[in-house]
């Protein structure tokens, strides 16, 4: 598909021993490093999940329902564990074509009161359930666009979650928000670090202002890199920019241009995206010109420049669609073992209840997950009349609880120790996962990984594909006979 044979990005003789690189961000270790192997992700490139949970949403079930919510919220306090709070804010003043999350497309910003007015209400909800000597560690704001409210309505939603929940200090809190450059001044960006919130998210998805016509998201440079300016000035300790590749009318060499901006602007972590093109399931997509569509070769190479450019850069790939600084907090904690992953995806804290607040949140609490109503009028009915607006969610049992672990060690840590696992779930680890070992044969043969008695550890070439391996772990997909309703993996 390439017109040129490259195939990883740091070269070297042995591409799985390669030193890493080094550079002015500082060390990286060596096996940290990702080859990109055209042939492997032409034949691995298959539907999967995104393991930001598991099981994964497909998975809930109405029979779990408020009062299991309730339930597990009140078992969970034994715990004592610290508590993470997101929040949804749905509406959007224009819709992107591409958005595939749960939003409210509106420029009417009357609608926001009385959402908020229920949030509210589902905080002292939420609160009345939990100990209240349990600190909240952990804050986001996604959405929609969190800034489409007010910044009055932004103070009162911070000074009403402080009023249910003792939310941790500046020093220890992990407090972001998700942030469309269109929507926040100078003005906002200060509010929002005066508030309590330290990290935020850059939506930039692509500079290329024909990208930008194609999904109808029209978003300068320069107002996106005053955000920027703007959130270092306020004292932000970590920004993130947020890029999709697989836009229509993208190239190579315009996301190159787009990618470079943003390296030159060094924010601490790149996320980037590759759009999974379902206008079945999500009706803006409709409206794009699948015939603008950049062809698989061309999201590949894409992919390929993007991978190649910011290691050359001095970011680490994190995994999946994340790269971070060498000292960035998530590169330090996959360092040293403590990486997590949830429905934000890649967390520093991983020992934490998560309660989800709003239209469509998910939280998970003790050894359950439950999502709240999907649309408004239900969840504005279950508010009004008092009543958590969880609708469904699962239960986990040991073993799901056991594959969950193996699963989020893989894809935060890229290596598995057999016996770590055997001591914290006393069990053989060949004998239970016999099965699983047996689908990673082929992977260990084509150089994904390699596996011995004591662990497996992803090569480079296998990083890419985490979500492969993965899969090899999950009971769900064997009983589906595969992967059902979810996006390609590249």
């Amino acid at each position: 598909m390439l017109d040129h044979p490259r195939t990883s990005t740091a070269p070297a003789t042995d591409p799985q021993r390669a030193p890493a690189a080094t550079d002015n961000l500082g060390e990286r270790p060596a096996d940290q490093h990702t080859v990109f192997d055209l042939d492997l992700i032409r034949r691995y490139d298959q539907s999967g999940p995104r393991y930001t949970s598991y099981p994964t949403a497909v998975e809930f079930d109405p029979a779990f329902d408020a009062a299991a919510y309730r339930a597990a919220c009140l078992r969970s306090n034994a715990s004592k564990r610290p508590l993470s709070l997101y929040f949804h804010i749905p509406f959007c003043d224009t819709v992107c074509f591409y958005c595939a999350c749960n939003k409210i497309a509106t420029k009417d910003r009357s609608k926001a009161q009385p959402y908020l007015d229920r949030v509210y209400k589902e905080l002292a909800l939420q609160a009345e359930l939990f100990d209240s000597d349990r600190v909240v560690e952990q804050l986001h704001w996604g959405g929609g666009t969190p800034t489409f409210i007010s910044q009055a309505q932004m103070r009162e939603l911070m000074a009403q979650t402080r009023r249910h929940f003792r939310l941790a200090d500046d020093e220890r809190g992990e407090f972001s928000i998700e942030i469309d450059p269109r929507e926040a001044g100078g003005d906002t960006v200060k509010l929002l670090r005066e508030i309590g919130f330290n990290r935020m998210s850059l939506g930039v998805q692509d500079f290329d202002e024909r990208v930008q016509a194609a999904v109808n998201r029209f978003q300068t440079e320069a107002e996106t890199m005053a955000v920027l300016e703007a959130a270092r000035t306020a004292g932000f300790r970590s920004i993130s920019v947020d890029l999709i590749y697989g836009l229509p009318l993208q190239s190579v060499a315009g996301f190159t241009t787009t990618l470079e901006k943003v390296i030159a602007a060094a924010p601490e972590r790149i996320s980037v995206f590759n759009y999974a093109h379902l206008p079945t399931r999500f009706s803006p997509q409709r409206r794009i010109d699948e015939n603008d569509l950049p062809p698989p070769e061309v999201k590949l190479d894409i992919l390929q420049t993007t991978i190649e450019r910011l290691t050359e850069a001095g970011w680490v790939y994190i995994g999946m669609d994340h790269f971070a600084r060498p000292d960035d907090e998530l590169a330090l904690a996959q360092r040293d073992g403590t990486l997590y992953r949830n429905f934000q995806g890649y967390s520093t804290h991983a020992d934490c209840d998560l309660i989800g607040i709003g239209v469509t949140s998910i939280g998970k609490v003790a050894n359950t997950y439950g999502q709240n109503q999907r649309d408004c009028d239900s969840y504005y009915a279950d508010i009004d009349a008092g009543r958590l607006p969880v609708f469904r969610g699962i239960e986990l049992n040991r073993d799901d609880e056991l594959r969950r672990d193996v699963i989020t060690r893989l894809i935060c840590h890229f290596r598995l120790d057999f016996a770590e696992v055997e001591r914290t779930w006393q069990i053989d680890f060949a004998d239970y996962f016999r099965g699983s070992l047996a689908k990673l044969e082929g992977m260990q043969a084509d150089g994904l990984l390699a596996v011995d008695g004591s662990g497996i550890q992803v090569l480079p070439k296998g990083r890419l594909l985490i979500r492969n391996i993965c899969m090899a772990f999950d009971a769900y997909l064997e009983a589906k006979q595969g992967p059902v309703g979810f996006s390609r993996v590249i």
